[in-house]
């Protein structure tokens, strides 16, 4: 079965953004009414379907359909907030005073407020230009025919494919318009679409779990589901025969997506609420070397279709393409108007989070696929998956649970199990020897397999 997305017009949603501005500016008008200093307000709608099978039965079939307006008020620094899924006038009168007793009654913060209206996005890109929001007309027959595809698929790959924990496909979008009394105005509608499946290989009592899917704005963009299916299986059949290693000392292979995570890690550590805490393992990095001097790490709000894309952040402040890391110096932190404030610096739009974060070697050639990184690991180990969370942000200390495989001259030998891997991010980091090209995007985050240099390896 081929996805078919639909067009704009065909958006399923109840409300108009029209509809949404009026709301908006009614809840803020209300906030003036009662004597708000400032005021801001977003009114938003979501609705999509999600679907899943296992073993060829139909599981599972929701519809979600949620609407929320929410708004906050300050009086002087004091702030309230408070939400309503009534959109009738009586309804947001009621939520807009809640929201101003309980700025009444909360405690001054010298840092709180709206953004600096200098800062605010007075013309930014439209939705239209960054290409966010692709409906998708899927209906929950076809939605099951699609997962009974990709698990079909799976199940048929190998005769050692003896189970599945199911597939998945889900249709969802969404729609918002915010506002407040420092000259924002605007909103957009965007979307997200999945296919995925978990299957289950086994020989005798040996039985091993692994798993795909593919994500797009654009449901015409998703991997095909036999395809999807037959990757997870192939995952699964490699890990069968699993062994334990002894503890030693090795370089490591993240796989792309892993490495995605390492990623997250460091922009947790040099995001505004760590750092204002006092919380994270990279506090006054900027322009500090903390990765080496072949490592770039970019930030770019416009990319069409970016599932970190946007044109302004949670506060309506402007958004811009930027380096967060250059030759392996910290360039700049990721900052809200409020954490800004705390730290004496200036917002970086970076409120809601990062935007299509891109980490790159200048070191990388485009034919560093996985067989090239395979043969720079050398002998070491290559990891696929990762369990628990075991990164403490204050002092840096690393420890996951993990299985892979266990590389011998630049080659696959054997899959390993149960094994933990430990290091410190701070050395981590300064010891990424080489970057993959086999790039994976991992929400708002595309980075290739990442070669740490030593890490502790704990075995038998």
């Amino acid at each position: 079965m081929k996805q078919q997305a639909t067009t704009k017009a065909d958006s399923g949603f109840s409300y108009s953004q029209a509809f949404f501005e009026e709301l908006v500016d009614t809840a803020l008008h209300h906030a003036r009414t009662v004597g708000a200093t400032d005021a801001a307000a977003e009114a938003s709608e979501a609705c999509g379907l999600s679907v899943s099978v296992r073993k060829g039965e139909l599981e599972n079939v929701e519809r979600n359909r949620d609407k929320s307006l929410s708004i906050s008020v300050y009086v002087g620094q004091r702030r309230g907030n408070a939400n309503t899924s009534d959109f009738s006038t009586a309804a947001i009168r009621q939520t807009v005073q809640a929201a101003y007793d309980i700025a009444r009654f909360t405690a001054e913060d010298p840092m709180a407020g709206l953004p600096d209206e200098a800062d605010i996005a007075t013309q930014p890109r439209t939705a239209d230009e960054l290409e966010l929001f692709f409906p998708w007309a899927v209906t929950s027959e076809q939605a099951a025919e699609l997962a009974m595809e990709c698990e079909a698929a799976a199940l048929g790959t190998h005769k050692r494919i003896t189970n599945s924990e199911g597939a998945a496909v889900s249709a969802q979008q969404s729609h918002f318009f915010s506002a407040h009394t420092h000259g924002f105005r605007g909103g957009y509608a965007s979307s997200r679409h999945s296919i995925s499946v978990s299957p289950i290989a086994s020989i005798g009592e040996d039985m091993q779990r692994d798993a795909w899917y593919s994500s797009m704005r654009d449901a015409n963009e998703l991997a095909s589901a036999k395809r999807i299916g037959r990757y997870a299986a192939e995952r699964a059949l490699s890990r069968l025969g699993a062994r334990k290693i002894s503890t030693r000392n090795c370089p490591v292979l993240f796989e792309s997506p892993l490495a995605a995570g390492l990623l997250g890690a460091f922009v947790q550590a040099i995001s505004g609420g760590a750092l204002y805490r006092k919380s994270s393992f990279l506090l006054d990095s900027l322009g500090k070397q903390v990765l080496p001097k072949h490592i770039d790490i970019e930030e770019d709000p416009f990319i069409k279709r970016g599932k970190g894309s946007s044109p302004f952040d949670e506060e309506g402040v402007r958004v811009a393409p930027r380096m967060v890391v250059e030759a392996g110096r910290v360039k700049g932190y990721f900052l809200s108007s409020y954490t800004a404030r705390k730290l004496g610096m200036r917002t970086t739009g970076n409120a809601g989070g990062s935007h299509n974060l891109v980490l790159r070697s200048r070191l990388t050639q485009s034919g560093d696929d996985l067989d090239a990184m395979l043969r720079k690991l050398g002998r070491g180990l290559f990891v696929t998956e990762l369990m628990g969370q075991g990164v403490n942000y204050v002092t840096g200390d690393y420890s996951r649970g993990a299985s892979g495989f266990w590389v011998e001259d630049g080659r696959i030998a054997y899959p390993v199990h149960e094994i933990t891997i430990a290091g410190n991010m701070k050395n981590m980091l300064k010891d990424i020897e080489a970057v993959g090209a086999d790039t994976y995007n991992f929400g708002a985050k595309t980075v290739g397999s990442v070669l740490i240099g030593k890490m502790k390896v704990a075995g038998n």
